[in-house]
């Protein structure tokens, strides 16, 4: 959640925030009023308490008929105590509910929607196909003929949006994953294999609760949610903990499967395997200071783009727009790769700053000079194989169908190309 002290202080701030997302600044004086409330149900709590402890001093000192008639006020305080008590339950309740309905200040990212992007840069540039004399093939087809990618048997058995890696198929996924986690262990992360079902704090914590119909699954028998990413596991990892300063940063790569409902892609990407149900991902995951996250975000980016230029893509990095935000992060670059039989960028990795967000909701602190204060969190993903392998596939296509092997990738394939196994 937002720092309760910038919504008191400075709402105008957050209503700007609001309007650079696209959503109504009805959240803000929801909260301010709630507070508001809050304030004065713990006002009144507090004075019936006082009035009920100075009640018990003039009791024990009267007697006689007095003090049975104290005894009868003191009994109608108590009720009073008692109901001023729920009542600032119920306010403190509202008013939480209230803060968490603001998302992070969207005060640097770009103002509007999905399509309001800010190019940053083009990195490579893509293949002219049409200039080497052949028609560049997909990777659905491309996958069938290196008999890597079966999605005929993934829908059999478990329906659209599943598949089955085969033979060089998987042996590229291992592949990206190593060369994914050979560079975090190089640039000093942790390495982490992360748990893919988590508890629902661990889900309201890092923001995705409010996401459970449109895009996470639930197991309702065990309430239980399965991850759309391990950012949801390793920012709970620390959760009710104050950290050491001398810690941080605290690196994590961390892998999982993900799964994701894509409740609202109807027609989307139907085809082949860029947008799945489940898929796996090495995400980096960063606990740091809050003055120190905005350089920490460009580092994420920077170790994005080492991973994407070892695979030879050409791709693009833009400025995620506020409005096309989740509800955690301050700001979001992208780095999205050239898919040639598309003829577009297609987002391939994210990197975002959550601030102090996550944090103050899953309680994670830090020691400081003036006490503890809750720390920054970043997520950055390293690799999603599923479009890892659609561009690298595409990209690196030969026209009998093979595939060149990027140099980076060569030594966990154990080979320079990937040959058809069917015409």
């Amino acid at each position: 959640m937002i720092d309760p002290r910038i919504l008191r202080e400075d709402p105008d701030r957050v209503r700007a925030s609001q309007e650079r997302r696209g959503a109504s600044s009805d959240v803000v004086d929801r909260a301010l009023s709630a507070d508001s409330a809050r304030r004065a149900a713990i006002a009144d709590f507090e004075a019936k308490r006082a009035q009920q402890k100075q009640m018990g001093k003039k009791v024990a000192q009267a007697k006689g008929e007095e003090k049975q008639q104290l005894l009868a006020e003191v009994k109608e305080l108590a009720a009073a105590v008692k109901e001023a008590e729920v009542a600032q339950g119920a306010a403190e309740e509202e008013w939480g509910k209230a803060l968490r309905a603001i998302p992070n200040l969207a005060d640097d990212a770009p103002a509007g929607g999905e399509d309001d992007f800010v190019l940053i840069e083009t990195i490579g540039k893509p293949r002219d196909f049409a200039a080497e004399g052949f028609e560049p093939r997909d990777h659905v087809e491309l996958g069938k003929m290196l008999g890597a990618i079966d999605l005929e048997r993934g829908a059999k058995v478990s329906g659209s949006r599943f598949y089955f890696l085969t033979g060089v198929g998987a042996e590229l996924e291992f592949a990206l994953i190593n060369l994914a986690m050979e560079q975090a262990r190089e640039a000093g992360f942790t390495q982490v294999i992360a748990p893919a079902l988590v508890r629902p704090e661990a889900m309201a914590g890092t923001g995705f609760l409010d996401q459970v119909d449109d895009g996470v699954y639930k197991i309702e028998d065990d309430d239980l949610y399965l991850v759309g990413t391990s950012e949801v596991p390793m920012a709970a990892y620390h959760s009710d903990e104050i950290l050491d300063p001398e810690t941080l940063p605290l690196r994590y790569a961390a892998y999982s499967s993900c799964f994701r409902k894509e409740a609202g892609s109807a027609g989307k990407d139907t085809k082949g395997i860029i947008r799945v149900h489940q898929f796996e991902k090495v995400e980096m995951f960063v606990y740091t200071t809050l003055e120190e996250s905005y350089a920490e975000h460009q580092r994420l980016l920077e170790w994005e783009k080492s991973f994407l230029d070892k695979l030879e893509l050409a791709y693009q990095v833009i400025d995620v727009a506020a409005g096309d935000l989740g509800p955690s992060a301050l700001r979001k670059f992208d780095c999205e790769a050239w898919i040639p039989t598309q003829g577009k960028y297609r987002e391939l990795t994210s990197a975002s700053n959550c601030t102090t967000f996550q944090a103050r909701r899953l309680d994670i602190r830090s020691r400081t000079a003036n006490g503890t204060t809750p720390v920054a969190t970043l997520n950055g993903t390293l690799t999603a194989i599923t479009r890892a392998i659609v561009a690298v596939l595409e990209t690196h296509q030969q026209p009998d169908g093979s595939v060149r092997v990027p140099k980076a990738l060569q030594k966990w394939l154990g080979r320079e190309v990937l040959e058809p196994v069917q015409k």
